[in-house]
């Protein structure tokens, strides 16, 4: 699109987001979830410009970019919001300042909000163990779902796997005798990751005796599957999650707790950092730093609990 056409109509916006999106996964490697959330917030610029009379791209200015995500305050979004909708648009009038579409590139001096620090949510040691205890005990009745649920709840703290990491497992990429899965994580970077004996056994169970239960015509080679002999989704492991936790009687959690847990577990039990950066498939070590703040809160909490002199 030439710099001097407007982008002040649906068509014309959605011609430069399918231009944006292909950069970002040609050239950046974005994951889809970053792409559409990236070309979601330009959309979303672009049409608060046109709103404002800022009909083309020339004439966006930084105080037009400020004024975006200053309205973004009086909506309520949060902090890490805001933080991904500025590096969103300067993302993209970068990748427009040296495609030619503008010029100058107004976003160059753009700060946005820091996103908020947040500490992950974590088990201790007898609660995850609690809640996989039930998930096995609850699979002796070879329900191939109960099955399932518990051999992905024990993959899921075993290697920390994001859920989505999770469903798209196929069965090729488990290997039983070393412990070892392979998934493909954001930016589509694979990494092999280690499982340990309690996994295995409960990813042979339902490998044996579930997963077969729900074989059909067409099934594919996903490890998990659902009801109907397809790749289980996220909705479906998430919710095993949270009535399994209520079973166990444990904080209702999230698949991403499971993550969570593991790493922080790790570090307590004296993995190193970069270690644990492997493991879980950060691209930053900054990422994996705030799991050191999890392991230390947890010995703050535990030392003024019993120590006489907290």
């Amino acid at each position: 699109m030439h710099p001097s056409q407007p982008t002040g109509s649906p068509q014309e916006r959605a011609l430069l987001r399918a231009d944006f999106a292909l950069h970002l996964r040609a050239q950046r490697g974005l994951s889809e979830h970053t792409v559409r959330a990236y070309t979601g917030d330009v959309e979303q610029m672009l049409a608060y410009a046109s709103r404002h009379g800022r009909s083309d791209l020339e004439s966006i200015d930084l105080a037009t970019l400020r004024g975006w995500l200053a309205s973004m305050a009086t909506a309520q979004r949060s902090r890490s919001t805001v933080a991904r909708r500025g590096a969103a648009v300067r993302t993209f009038f970068e990748w427009a300042t040296r495609t030619g579409r503008v010029a100058v590139d107004p976003a160059a001096r753009l700060a946005s909000a820091r996103p908020g620090v947040s500490l992950p949510t974590v088990l201790g040691t007898g609660p995850v163990e609690a809640l996989l205890e039930v998930a096995r005990l609850r699979a002796e009745d070879d329900d191939a779902l109960h099955l399932r649920d518990w051999a992905a709840l024990e993959l899921l703290y075993a290697s920390g796997l994001r859920v989505g990491e999770a469903c798209g497992v196929d069965v090729g990429d488990v290997d039983l005798h070393e412990r070892v899965v392979r998934v493909i994580g954001k930016g589509d970077k694979e990494r092999a990751v280690p499982f340990g004996r309690p996994a295995a056994v409960a990813l042979r169970r339902w490998l044996d005796d579930g997963r077969p239960q729900l074989l059909h015509e067409g099934t594919p080679d996903a490890l998990f599957l659902g009801r109907r002999g397809r790749r289980v989704d996220q909705r479906q492991l998430r919710e095993a999650v949270h009535q399994v936790a209520a079973l166990a009687g444990v904080s209702d959690v999230a698949p991403h707790a499971l993550r969570h847990t593991a790493a922080t577990h790790l570090l307590e039990h004296g993995s190193d950092l970069r270690s644990v950066q492997e493991f879980l498939g950060h691209a930053s070590l900054a990422t994996t730093q705030r799991y050191t703040h999890v392991s230390a809160e947890r010995l703050r909490s535990a030392f003024e609990l019993a120590h006489p002199r907290a």
